[in-house]
């Protein structure tokens, strides 16, 4: 569960609106309308995490501690994404179910079991950095594919979706990696979700361990997920211009 694509534009495009010169046939009228009012929805929810975060700061005068602010809204908003491994299970949208799975479910564990089982990390400034780096990625992601649906995307949020990633993915995965860092110990001293020997099932489970290793997976993964994306940027954002000359 590593390397969520926090960042930007790591999150694999779901099949709609991903404006390759190849198309795929769209979702049919009645699951492009569920589609839109979706993504609809997600962008007005990440919207107001930004402006809860930015409304704290103007408040507070200091960006710490800012999570306590948009938790709510987070969590909400981001179990939401659930929903998307369901649309690809049910094919409304052509995407693989299984890495959609991983990239959605990675954030959910970092929101969950992470940042809201060890209160002590919810006043890192690493949890505001991916935070931060989410909010501004979704807000461009889910706007994208509402324009894509509606066939009408600007430029501008195209050239968003395929640029801004190239800070927005490492800032996210270095908040993500600083958060999982900062909770070992407390996670350490008090056995969270921890299973020890001798039991009824003779099974063990070490957290601690399974999140350094969580941590470890992040190094063969996010520069494969970073290249690909540089790559979708290149052949996305060359393949309108070489659209825009023919017209």
């Amino acid at each position: 569960m590593a390397a969520s694509g926090s960042g930007g534009a790591g999150r694999a495009d779901n099949g709609y609106g991903s404006q390759q010169p190849r198309r795929r046939k769209g979702p049919g009228a009645l699951a492009t309308t569920y589609l839109v009012i979706y993504n609809v929805v997600m962008t007005a929810g990440w919207l107001v995490i930004a402006v809860g975060i930015i409304r704290a700061y103007l408040t507070k005068g200091s960006y710490h501690s800012l999570y306590y602010s948009i938790e709510k809204p987070l969590k909400f908003f981001q179990t939401g994404a659930l929903l998307e491994i369901l649309h690809c299970a049910f094919g409304i949208v052509p995407s693989s179910v299984v890495l959609t799975a991983f990239q959605v479910m990675s954030r959910v564990f970092l929101t969950w079991a992470v940042t809201h089982s060890v209160k002590e990390v919810q006043n890192e400034d690493s949890v505001l950095l991916f935070v931060v780096a989410w909010t501004i990625t979704e807000i461009i992601r889910y706007s994208f594919y509402t324009f894509s649906l509606l066939n009408h995307l600007p430029y501008l949020i195209k050239w968003a979706r395929y640029t801004l990633f190239i800070v927005l993915y490492p800032m996210g995965v270095s908040g993500e990696l600083l958060t999982i860092y900062a909770a070992l110990p407390f996670v350490r001293q008090a056995g969270l979700y921890s299973i020890s020997l001798p039991n009824k099932y003779n099974f063990s489970f070490d957290y601690y361990t399974f999140l350094i290793l969580v941590m470890i997976s992040y190094i063969p993964i996010f520069p494969q997920l970073y290249f690909h994306m540089l790559h979708q940027r290149r052949k996305v954002l060359s393949h309108t211009e070489e659209h825009k000359k023919s017209e």
